[in-house]
C-alpha cells in the first residue's frame, strides 16, 4: 500500500510519460494485459486511456489491468489512468520513505 506522498511522487513522474497503453472496443482483454505487464517490468509506471468507443470505463479499466498484473492504480483523471508496479530485479523509480507517524510522543 502506497502512502500519499509516494503517490504524489508518482503522479508527478507520470506526468512527463507518454500514454503507451490503449483500451479500445475489445476492452481489457489477455493482449492488453499482456502488454501492460511486460510495460510495467520495463518501466515501473506506464500511463494508459480507455477510448471512447472502449466497452469498460476508466477506473474499472485501470483496477482489472492493476489486479491482473499485481500493479497499483496510483490515479484515474478523466480517460487516463496510472498503474505503477515495482521491479523486484531491477527497481528503477525510488519511492520516497513513509513517514514515521506515530513514533512520536506527545509531551
Amino acid at each position: 500500500m502506497m502512502t500519499g506522498k509516494q503517490r504524489a511522487y508518482l503522479r508527478s513522474l507520470a506526468n512527463q510519460a507518454d500514454t503507451i497503453l490503449m483500451i479500445g472496443k475489445g476492452g481489457v482483454d489477455k493482449d492488453v494485459i499482456r502488454q501492460a505487464d511486460d510495460a510495467l517490468t520495463a518501466r515501473e509506471l506506464i500511463k494508459g486511456k480507455a477510448l471512447e468507443a472502449s466497452s469498460v470505463a476508466p477506473r474499472e479499466a485501470a483496477e482489472r489491468i492493476a489486479g491482473e498484473t499485481g500493479a497499483e492504480v496510483v490515479q484515474v483523471i478523466g480517460a487516463k489512468f496510472v498503474l505503477y508496479r515495482r521491479n523486484p530485479k531491477k527497481p528503477k523509480i525510488t519511492l520516497p520513505k513513509p513517514s514515521a507517524k506515530g513514533t512520536r510522543q506527545k509531551g
